[in-house]
């Protein structure tokens, strides 16, 4: 049994034969003619030898690297343009291509640098390739001369590129420097020599110092108080007062009044004009004095008001021993703050230095970062500057890194031999594996289902059921059908039919009454299986009508005796709205009725829209056992969609060698995304072996005969029609009790008369 890749190719080899053929032809001539042409004379192989250069002594370590590095040249490089230029200028009849094309150059393998590098030319010409053999080791040494001058140039002028740059990142650091010790150099030269950490102790010591002093001045101030009973303030304000004499004749006035009022309060009244003046004469006298003092304390009573007149006397009244006392009091407040201002002082200074003292380290490690970026800088200077240095010795002394070892000499000479039988051979074999990989390629770019077994692949991937396997029934066809139809009871071919109409029946719970047979391109013979499928289902005993619902193309009623009606196309909703017109008798086949397409119309959609086509169907649904819709294959037109609703499923038919793969994809893909029944499908067309039995002759009655095939329609079925009735339960004892049961009801469905 030949897998389905053989197969495959096989099918494709029929199909494209005439390509691989044609290239087969197109590679055994070409063959052909190399071999009938002429054996081209005699050519001569020349060879020089070439060494690399080695110099005893150099100055420069740079013109050693180059020299090193021109060890390394590749074939490419030696046999440059400017070089094949001059050889093909120096040597008479020759080209720069023919120069390279005949040209080879051997290198020394690993490292074995002092071996010979080999120069080799083919020409038919001795002394001319004798010639360019010379004119090329003398070029190719003057050419690795040129590639290590301009090596040593190109490293002349990087350096001379960057070494600005690195001298501009020099001068940058050494300011960055010289800018960092201008700002913070004293104090890190105050950190070096001990000025800082000495100007912490003698902020210290002052400290302390003043202190003391505030001890002391603390001490007797708090003893003048408790002589005085008066604090810093009061004994100020009290020592001001008693010593200003307008304060002391203002109270001495004040007091003059006070007495005169108490003499004559004892003889006149309080209303008395006397007591009156002398009054206003009080009044007056302390508000001059509360004025004085405010002038005299508060500067000119910008301040907060004094105390009453009695109180301001009271304190003006000191005398000379407490007044004494008192200035002394104010001058030690005066000295206590002045002391307590310069502590202030001295800690915000001890406070900056030790700050500054503790910032030290950070300073110490960003100037050492600062100097070591100068040193990395200058290392890079004085490197580039050697490089540059050294990179000029070497300028002087530059030379080739190849020189000959003698000249060019002829090695052998090389004669072709041609084997013509060999290169047709070779040539046949060649085209033949051109020809056999070109039909291989378009098969396998074919999106085309070749085979059987490819059909039923897809199908069980996408879990569609099969209901039939059915044949090719081209050689049924006569000259006056168009569609090929198994009217026979015996017929070989109505067996596969009938199993196809007993494995609808065992689709879903109940079996389906209208069913849709559609395909996703023409040819596929959906037409073909509806017309058969309805004869074994009338064969069947059942009362079948098959409806021709592709109104896109014309009637194939003519296959079962029946003549359209040549009035349907004039008016397509009255055709469907009258089923005594529409729906024929089959002559031929009993229990079979057809509804001939009105077609070829323009309208089909709106036709297969119409409510005439729905009541139709409903009213067929009702009087018919089965009713078997024929539809536009969906790569034309969306009809096939616009019947579904009305029917109980559809049925995809496919065949081998047109179904495209992608589209019936895509189909099942629809169907799924727009939840439509689908029943199965059917694999028409395909190449089953398909026995009849002979009748034997009437002198031999031999009841033994062979069965023998029919002719082009013997393949390899591989099993699939009986592995799929094995799967779905079919067996021919099932089918013979279904038919049967079939039977038993012809005489009910006869008696029956169709009547609308």
């Amino acid at each position: 049994m030949a897998s389905p890749l053989v197969k495959r190719y096989l099918i494709a080899l029929d199909k494209y034969k005439w390509i691989g053929i044609g290239l087969f032809v197109a590679v055994l001539g070409a063959s052909g003619y190399v071999a009938i042409q002429p054996v081209p004379p005699p050519t001569y192989l020349i060879e020089g030898q070439m060494t690399y250069n080695t110099v005893a002594f150099t100055l420069s370590a740079t013109g050693s690297q180059i020299r090193e590095q021109g060890k390394g040249l590749s074939e490419e490089a030696l046999l440059a343009d400017n070089v094949l230029e001059e050889v093909a200028n120096e040597v008479p009849g020759t080209k720069p291509k023919q120069v390279r094309r005949g040209a080879k150059i051997s290198f020394p393998k690993g490292d074995e640098k002092a071996a010979l590098i080999k120069v080799r030319f083919v020409d038919e010409n001795p002394k001319r390739g004798t010639a360019v053999v010379d004119s090329l080791m003398k070029h190719m040494v003057v050419q690795s001369r040129l590639i290590n001058t301009a090596r040593l140039r190109s490293i002349i002028q990087t350096i001379n590129e960057r070494l600005p740059t690195v001298e501009k990142e020099l001068r940058a650091a050494e300011q960055n420097l010289e800018r960092y010790d201008r700002i913070e150099g004293a104090a890190l030269l105050a950190a070096r020599d001990g000025s800082l950490v000495g100007a912490i102790t003698s902020s210290r010591n002052s400290q302390r110092q003043l202190q003391l002093q505030l001890d002391g001045i603390n001490a007797q101030m708090r003893s003048l108080e408790e002589r005085l009973g008066l604090t810093p303030d009061e004994a100020y304000f009290s020592s001001a007062l008693s010593a200003d004499p307008i304060i002391a004749n203002l109270r001495a006035q004040i007091h003059q009044t006070e007495t005169q009022l108490k003499l004559v309060s004892r003889d006149l009244r309080p209303d008395h004009p006397t007591m009156i003046q002398l009054s206003n004469d009080k009044e007056a006298y302390e508000r001059l004095l509360a004025e004085r003092a405010r002038e005299l304390i508060s500067g000119g009573g910008v301040t907060a008001p004094l105390k009453e007149s009695k109180q301001i006397r009271q304190d003006s009244s000191l005398d000379p021993a407490r007044a004494a006392l008192a200035n002394q009091l104010v001058s030690l407040a005066t000295q206590r703050d002045t002391l307590e201002r310069q502590l202030e002082t001295n800690n915000q200074v001890e406070e900056e230095l030790r700050s500054e003292y503790a910032r030290i380290p950070n300073k110490e490690l960003e100037r050492a970062r600062l100097f070591q970026q100068i040193g990395f800088k200058k290392a890079l200077y004085d490197k580039i500057q050697a490089a540059l240095s050294d990179a000029q010795a070497a300028e002087a002394e530059t030379v080739s890194s190849l020189t000959m070892t003698g000249p060019a000499q002829v090695v052998r000479e090389i004669k072709e031999e041609k084997n013509v039988l060999l290169t047709v051979v070779g040539g046949g074999f060649v085209g033949f594996l051109i020809g056999g990989g070109a039909i291989f390629l378009l098969s396998m770019l074919d999106g085309t289902c070749q085979t059987l077994e490819e059909l039923l692949g897809i199908m069980r991937q996408r879990d569609i059921p099969v209901l039939g396997t059915l044949p090719l029934l081209e050689n049924l066809a006569s000259g006056s059908s168009n569609i090929p139809v198994v009217t026979e009871p015996d017929s070989p071919y109505a067996e596969f039919y009938e199993r196809l109409r007993s494995n609808l029946r065992r689709v879903g719970e109940t079996p389906p009454r209208v069913i849709m047979l559609t395909s996703t391109i023409p040819d596929e013979g959906k037409t073909v299986s509806a017309y058969n499928l309805a004869v074994a289902s009338a064969c069947a005993g059942r009362r079948t009508l098959l409806v021709e619902a592709d109104l896109r193309s014309p009637s194939q009623s003519k296959s079962l005796k029946v003549a359209p009606d040549p009035d349907s196309r004039d008016n397509p909703l009255r055709y469907y709205s009258q089923p005594n017109d529409c729906i024929r008798l089959v002559p031929e086949v009993e229990n079979l009725y057809i509804v001939p397409s009105a077609g070829p119309l323009i309208q089909s959609a709106a036709i297969l829209e119409s409510s005439e086509m729905e009541r139709f169907l409903e009213d067929a649904r009702a009087r018919f056992d089965l009713v078997v819709v024929d539809a536009s294959d969906l790569s034309s037109c969306n009809d096939a969609f616009l019947l579904e609703p009305y029917t109980d499923g559809m049925v995809l038919v496919t065949r081998p060698g047109y179904t495209k793969q992608t589209m019936l994809v895509q189909t099942f893909e629809q169907f799924e995304a727009d939840e439509m029944e689908l029943l199965g499908a059917i694999v028409n067309g395909a190449k089953l072996k398909v026995e009849i039995p002979v009748e034997p002759d009437s002198d031999e009655l031999d009841p033994l005969h062979e069965p023998i095939p029919i002719a082009g329609l013997e393949a390899d079925n591989n099993g699939a029609s009986e592995n799929w009735a094995s799967e779905n339960g079919a067996s021919e004892n099932g089918a013979s009790e279904n038919g049967a049961s079939e039977q038993a009801d012809t005489s009910e469905i006869s008696a029956d008369r169709f009547d609308w």
